[in-house]
């Protein structure tokens, strides 16, 4: 299942993201966690030092390795220079597994001991000095969708994405890669803005939403929050001594979360679960061609040099079945 944690900047969705994660690391589930925020903050979240998180290897610094494993042996893909972050995968095509080992992992994702057992992380790596006039934050999360286009992952595997700030996932095509979408909420109404705005555009697109109130402290705050989303409230989260503990560095067993916290994040895992029989892996298929098509005739040609859209195999979907890989 891929998972996406989104709101606004300070809405507390790296906290509840690291939560989450923590929280299927100790059911035993197979978990990797990504920071694709542009403030990289979810390795600290999940109890690493500050020099343990800066020394997390950047996903876009290693874009070329990315692509030229991923692309394989498709035939479509004539070098990894013409992979754009929309490139779909085909026949020919290596895919990601969670369990596995692959060079993608090996060069990007880092073991995280947690209560339960370790999960991988993996980051898009921050905006630094060097990008400022030459390049955008979204340079860097296209290794992130080039990722989660070509994983196959299964129920009881979960993906946790922690999203950049606002809407801004909505610049290529990645807000329609996940299963479930949680959306981070505080009772206010710049909080409840970025909701109205995911809500309009993962319309069309039939992306699942929830809401998760974070920072609810009366009844008042939850009767806000209910007029403002409705039914797509799910759960509501107040102060935590545990987490107020762990951003002091003070970090405790897992298990001494409080009880109607560990509640929630359990009603977040079985809202996932449920949507597994949906899943629909020609729709997303489309979906993923869908952006990539516009991508190429919006600049992606221009860029290449070459008819990107001779990069998609209309006889290939994505599946959980897929075939083994190629050596």
């Amino acid at each position: 299942m891929k998972i996406a944690f989104v709101g606004k900047g300070g809405s507390g969705k790296t906290t509840l993201s690291s939560l989450f994660i923590r929280h299927l690391a100790a059911r035993g589930t197979r978990v990797v966690a990504v920071d694709a925020d542009i403030n990289q903050h979810l390795g600290a979240a999940l109890g690493l030092s500050e020099e343990e998180s800066a020394a997390l290897p950047a996903m876009g610094a290693h874009l070329p390795l990315i692509k030229d494993y991923l692309r394989g042996a498709n035939p479509r893909i004539t070098s990894a220079e013409t992979m754009i972050k929309t490139t779909p995968p085909g026949e020919g095509s290596r895919l990601l597994r969670l369990g596995e080992d692959n060079p993608v992992y090996t060069a990007c994702a880092r073991n995280v001991p947690l209560d339960g057992g370790p999960v991988r992380l993996m980051a898009t790596g921050p905006f630094t000095e060097s990008d400022l006039g030459v390049a955008c934050y979204h340079s860097k999360t296209g290794a992130v969708e080039l990722f989660l286009n070509h994983l196959v992952d299964g129920r009881e595997e979960f993906v946790v994405v922690d999203m950049t700030a606002g809407s801004d996932s909505f610049a290529s095509g990645m807000f329609t890669r996940f299963d479930m979408t949680f959306l981070v909420a505080e009772p206010t109404r710049k909080g409840i803005s970025v909701y109205r705005q995911y809500k309009e555009y993962a319309r069309d697109f039939g992306v699942p939403l929830k809401v998760v109130g974070n920072k609810v402290h009366s009844d008042d705050d939850l009767e806000f929050l209910h007029e403002a989303v409705g039914d797509d409230l799910l759960v509501a989260v107040g102060h935590s001594e545990w987490v107020r503990a762990m951003e002091k560095g003070r970090g405790r067993p897992f298990a001494e979360l409080e009880g109607s916290n560990s509640r929630a994040l359990e009603t977040l895992y079985e809202t996932a679960d449920a949507v597994y029989p949906q899943r629909d892996w020609e729709r997303y298929m489309r979906q993923m061609v869908h952006f990539h098509l516009r991508n190429a005739e919006s600049w992606g040609n221009t860029r290449t040099g070459v008819d990107l859209a001779a990069q998609v195999d209309p006889s290939f979907v994505l599946r959980e079945e897929a075939a083994p890989q190629p050596v």
